[in-house]
């Protein structure tokens, strides 16, 4: 396939709807609206149920591309893949990640070994009742293998993030299916959050040859044993449909950028970060001319209440939610190790990587 040069801008947002930074971008020159592939953004929303932040922020970034792209905003979101992830708890910082993609004649001069490379696929609408389900992670399965060849990569050993955003349930969600005589994985919209989240990552553990094939609706969130380390899924109430970014690392690439990971097997597990940083050559004695990007992670409260061998309290609070407390510790686990709040921490780690853990990739800009 032809080279491709992948592009990775950071910008910070004053709230959901704030399209500022990007628009600025586009003006200057620095980012073309018609290369933009996929957009992954932090709101500072609940991330629950009833987080409307993450439609909203689509929804201006939706309305604010479509005059420079020549489309309608609807035309818009099915073109680029947009990933808002609500709470922004403790030292999160609110901003928007935005991928670019375009082919090239040639790489540059000195150029070599395999770069950053994005690749893009979604599943058609899944029924209320394949939620949760193996219909998920087979369709996700096969979606992640799309999403592969769209970024040129082979090999799933050169994937190490792959960004999902799946459905939930809604009460007429539940509704529509009881009406035509089948039942759903739950009747608890939050809950559908965790089935869906867990059943996506599965399907892409499955894809990359992490797990067999024959995963089906009674390891959902039953066997922790088994997931993904490079899985990383996000529920939101504004689809029907998976929506699959991959990043990994290609040969046809031409970009500055390259992505590592590693796996944290608990919230507090700085090594961890520590290790995905030095993958790509930064960390404690960074090789010269590398600048860090940004940081992917998952979070979420250890499922068996404790950490370590110490009860935590995550999951007894009736107050706020585990998943907020999980963004919270893993952020400013990692904002420490990293310098920055700005990174990107999403909520609810099921099967994605260790129960009580979850992957952790990092994109460093490379000096030519």
């Amino acid at each position: 396939m032809p080279a491709t040069s992948v592009g990775v801008f950071k910008i910070a947002t004053r709230g959901p709807g704030d399209v500022s930074g990007l628009m600025a971008m586009i003006a200057s020159g620095a980012i073309e609206a018609k290369s933009i592939l996929a957009i992954l953004g932090k709101t500072e929303g609940n991330g629950g149920v009833n987080d409307f932040t993450r439609e909203y922020a689509v929804a201006a970034l939706c309305t604010a591309l479509a005059p420079q792209l020549g489309l309608s905003a609807h035309e818009v979101e099915q073109r680029i893949a947009f990933v808002m992830s609500g709470g922004t708890e403790g030292v999160l910082s609110p901003h928007i990640t935005v991928f670019t993609r375009q082919e090239i004649d040639r790489p540059a001069a000195g150029l070599s070994g395999k770069r950053l490379s994005i690749g893009m696929a979604h599943t058609s609408d899944f029924l209320p009742e394949e939620l949760g389900r193996a219909a998920q992670i087979t369709e996700t399965a096969k979606a992640v293998k799309a999403a592969m060849a769209d970024a040129g990569i082979s090999d799933p050993a050169d994937v190490h993030f792959v960004q999902i955003k799946c459905p939930l349930l809604t009460s007429d969600r539940v509704a529509a299916a009881t009406a035509r005589g089948n039942t759903t994985v739950t009747t608890s919209a939050y809950s559908s959050m965790a089935y869906s989240r867990g059943a996506s990552a599965l399907g892409v553990a499955v894809a990359l040859g992490e797990l067999a094939s024959d995963v089906g609706d009674d390891d959902v969130l039953r066997r922790y044993d088994l997931f993904s380390k490079v899985a990383s899924t996000s529920s939101g109430i504004e689809l029907m449909h998976n929506v699959v970014i991959v990043l990994g690392n290609s040969a046809s690439s031409a970009s500055e950028f390259v992505i590592g990971h590693a796996v944290m097997d608990d919230a507090i597990d700085a090594p961890a970060v520590m290790t995905a940083l030095q993958n790509v050559g930064l960390g404690a004695n960074p090789q010269p001319g590398r600048e860090l990007i940004n940081i992917f992670a998952k979070a979420e409260a250890s499922p068996d209440g404790s950490v370590r061998g110490f009860r935590h309290t995550m999951l007894e609070d009736t107050d706020i939610s585990s998943t907020r407390h999980a963004r919270a510790a893993v952020g400013g686990l990692i904002a420490g190790v990293a310098g920055t709040g700005a990174i990107y921490v999403s909520g609810g780690a099921e099967h994605q990587g260790p129960a009580g853990g979850g992957p952790v990739a990092v994109i460093a800009r490379l000096a030519y």
